[in-house]
């Protein structure tokens, strides 16, 4: 998995991403020890503190199919 492919996973997240008060979407990639490569998207909700950024659900989505050792991370941003 090269850093363009990683990135562009993030990217594909980011578009996935549900940001509809602040319209700030982000999305995450993590390339997992054991090769597999684990998404998320940021989710708001209205009520303030409950929404979920890009890369704790990237990091959910590992856990919960056992993986715990990563090797890269790559976050991108709908903002520079």
């Amino acid at each position: 998995m090269t850093d363009t492919e990683l990135i562009s996973l993030a990217r594909q997240a980011m578009a996935r991403a549900y940001a509809p008060y602040s319209r700030f979407r982000v999305g995450a990639a993590l390339l997992g020890a054991d090769g597999a490569v684990y998404v998320g998207c940021n989710v708001e909700s209205a009520a303030f503190g409950a929404g979920l950024c890009a890369e704790r659900a990237a990091i959910a989505q590992a856990v919960a199919a056992g993986c715990r050792d990563f090797v890269r991370a790559a976050v991108i941003s709908s903002q520079n």
